[in-house]
């Protein structure tokens, strides 16, 4: 997927379709690749999906925050002159998502989150990754997911690769702050933007009362689980994932 990405300024992505553009927001362990069910399916239905790079590890330490990614995104957004796009987000990227909607609103058509950060202290590790530690690390990935087996070894040495680089981690460290200070819980009253929330019902990162509390508080959510499911319905149980969104767009009529 890598392979497809296009170079546009300072902005790296990948895009397919065309039609209503939903724009992609992977979390801070996690890749382009995590979403490659989505992007298989979304641009056969009328939809322009675009799996947007976050630039987690290019920015200065002071600017390396969740509110300069969401700014970042604003920027793409305005750069791609789209009127109105719909934000799809999971773990980081589903609180980027939520706070781009809050200082943009007028930008996002609707909001899809699926183990989002924003409300859950813990979302971004109670304890981080101990560097060198091999074995430890492909616990903690084999713990995002319902079925370990999901966490492959690519997944894991991807993850060990950014722990162990001094640079990476520092920065890490940082959003996951960044992520704690924006705690969302005031906010989401006020977000009129319809919010379809798709939540694994055995997630351990963000577990289920996470998903209920975002339900409770976003004034226009729908809320929806998936069975035997982790932190990342969107990779564990794709085909669902696809049913349950495509259903809600055109419910929704998106």
């Amino acid at each position: 997927m890598e392979n497809n990405l296009r170079e546009e300024g300072k902005f790296s992505y990948v895009e397919e379709g065309e039609g209503t553009p939903i724009i992609i927001l992977h979390g801070l362990m996690g890749g382009l690749s995590n979403f490659e069910g989505v992007l298989d399916f979304f641009p056969k239905q009328g939809y322009k999906v675009i799996l947007l790079k976050l630039p987690l590890y290019e920015l200065s330490l002071l600017k390396t925050s969740v509110a300069t990614f969401a700014k970042y995104l604003k920027e793409f957004i305005d750069h791609k002159n789209y009127s109105q796009v719909v934000l799809l987000g999971n773990s980081l990227g589903g609180h980027i998502a939520l706070l781009c909607t809050k200082l943009y609103p007028e930008s996002i058509k609707a909001l899809v989150i699926t183990g989002s950060s924003g409300l859950y202290e813990s979302a971004m590790g109670e304890s981080y990754p101990k560097r060198g530690d091999y074995e430890y690390i492909r616990k903690k990935a084999e713990n995002v997911f319902y079925d370990p087996k999901v966490a492959t070894k690519e997944i894991v040495d991807d993850v060990f690769e950014t722990v162990n680089d001094r640079n990476k981690l520092i920065k890490t460290l940082a959003i996951a702050k960044s992520a704690i200070r924006h705690n969302m819980s005031k906010d989401l009253p006020k977000m009129q933007t319809p919010t379809c929330i798709i939540w694994g019902r055995n997630d351990n990162v963000t577990p289920p009362e996470v998903a209920e509390d975002f339900h409770r508080l976003l004034p226009d959510s729908d809320l929806y689980w998936i069975e035997k499911c982790g932190h990342a319905a969107m990779m564990e149980h794709p085909d669902a994932f696809n049913e349950i969104l495509f259903r809600w767009f055109t419910t929704r009529k998106y």
